[in-house]
């Protein structure tokens, strides 16, 4: 299922009637941004769309909402695009298991076609636009950023491969947020404290399991390199970079290769954010471009994120339910069902388990708040029983409605850490965390009639498995 380059993904698309191919001429500013806005509105099973006509820019064509779809989503995993999402998380989970595959090493890639050593200006090389109209400038927001620990440079696994976003603030200058949660931040500081710039590769208009991948919360040693190989089910191809150690994912369409400067802060904001809000401004790291490599006609990628849901929900999605889910599932193997901590990159996050005894769910909810992932974002943890589907909200407000108690299952967990973006953080980076029990209490905890619960009929799964096949031709 493997998908070569960037290229390969939207002939899939297209194939599968799931690129829209926009000829008119449409202005940056005003237009790309409120498009993908207004696609997402729609559904979620949208297609992918393709711009190739930008006031301003000859013979550029971006690319935007293309995992913006549960239908885009499955096509990338190499799935029928009408696979449930339920069953996408399973799959993913499943292949995430295969953890690692080793990567495929190359001599050269696409992108090394152009080479730009001199004079580099970014505004003549990207379309850049602002996707929201109090954005403090233009943004790149769906590259992948490799970065490398710099107390054990040699470990692969230590090298990371995440999405970061970077204002634009010159010619061969960014700015990035390197959130104290995610990894780049450790690197960074493992650099200043030696007083040296951090390398840094930038690499955009990737085919699409490494940017999921680059977006999941896995471990701090866990390769994304060889994470990706797992989920597309084939090694990963990668080159090195010709300025640092870092490697390169093969199949993008331009890499900036460049170093964060140590010590150095410019203010960078205000973004409009996954959160549905405008982050603000605030002083943060720069970025310098040294190299640039692009394919002689390249191809652009760039996300569109606000009020939910939109690309981001779907690319972040699954690929965040199934750490959590992983890391429960070694602290409690028997007992753990599913995940779907799909709402807003997991600030919410809803766990189906069985229960052990009287208070297990808790327990359950406490371990998630502890995860590498639940320490910057879960926000609010509510804990099911394992015949309760997390992905059917229906079910979930069934189980808050009737197995929810106010006074014994509300557990608030003062002043924890989560990451600044967060409007509802006070101060910024720190919240009030919150578990709900909303599973069946169990002995010896004995409160509530639930003796008489109203089970399915008998044949139900079976005849669920024969209109899952007949709605999928």
């Amino acid at each position: 299922m493997a998908y070569k380059d960037f290229r390969e993904f939207l002939k899939k698309l297209e194939k599968e009637n799931q690129l829209l191919t926009i000829s008119k001429e449409v202005m940056p500013d005003t237009d790309l941004g409120a498009a993908a806005r207004a696609i997402n509105n729609l559904g979620e099973h949208t297609p992918a769309l393709l711009f190739e006509n930008i006031n301003g820019y000859n013979n550029a064509r971006i690319a935007m909402n293309v995992i913006g779809s549960w239908s885009n989503h499955a096509l990338m995993m190499g799935l029928p695009k009408n696979t449930p999402v339920k069953e996408q998380f399973f799959e993913f989970a499943r292949r995430y298991a295969n953890y690692p595959v080793p990567v495929q090493r190359e001599e050269t890639a696409p992108f090394h076609e152009v080479e730009v050593t001199e004079n580099i200006n970014l505004f003549d090389i990207l379309p850049l636009f602002r996707l929201n109209e109090g954005d403090g400038g233009c943004y790149i927001d769906k590259a992948c950023v490799i970065s490398r620990d710099q107390e054990d440079p040699e470990n692969f696994g230590k090298q990371n491969v995440g999405i970061y976003r970077l204002q634009v603030k010159g010619k061969d200058r960014l700015g990035i947020q390197p959130v104290p949660q995610h990894d780049i931040a450790i690197h960074l500081r493992q650099a200043e404290e030696r007083g040296q710039n951090l390398p840094v590769v930038i690499a955009l208009g990737n085919e699409p399991v490494i940017t999921t991948v680059a977006s999941s919360p896995i471990l701090y040693d866990q390769s994304e390199y060889e994470m990706a190989g797992a989920i597309q089910g084939e090694p990963y191809k990668i080159v090195k970079a010709k300025d640092s150690n870092l490697d390169i994912p093969w199949g993008a369409e331009v890499v900036l290769e460049g170093e964060i400067l140590a010590g150095e802060r410019e203010f960078e904001g205000p973004f409009g954010e996954f959160t549905g809000h405008y982050s603000g401004g605030r002083k943060m790291p720069v970025i310098k471009i040294n190299r640039v490599y692009h394919r002689s006609n390249p191809l652009f990628e760039h996300l569109y994120l606000g009020m939910p849901w939109t690309e981001i929900d779907y690319m972040m999605g699954i690929n965040t339910c199934v750490p959590l889910y992983q890391q429960l599932k070694d602290a409690y193997p028997e007992e753990i069902v599913a995940v779907n901590a799909m709402y807003t990159h997991g600030l919410v996050a809803i766990i189906s388990t069985k229960r052990r005894y009287g208070g297990f769910a808790k327990a359950v909810g406490m371990r998630a708040l502890t995860t590498p992932h639940g320490l910057g974002y879960c926000k609010m943890v509510i804990v099911v029983d394992e015949d309760v589907d997390p992905f059917n909200l229906p079910q979930v407000m069934w189980a808050l409605s009737t197995k929810f108690h106010a006074k014994h299952d509300a557990v608030i967990i003062p002043d924890l850490s989560v990451l600044p973006l967060d409007p509802g953080s006070e101060p910024a980076g720190i919240t009030h965390k919150m578990i709900l029990d909303a599973t069946t209490p169990t002995a010896p905890e004995t409160r509530g009639h639930y003796s008489q619960g109203l089970k399915s009929p008998a044949k139900t799964e079976e005849w669920e498995k024969i209109f899952a096949e007949m709605l999928r031709k």
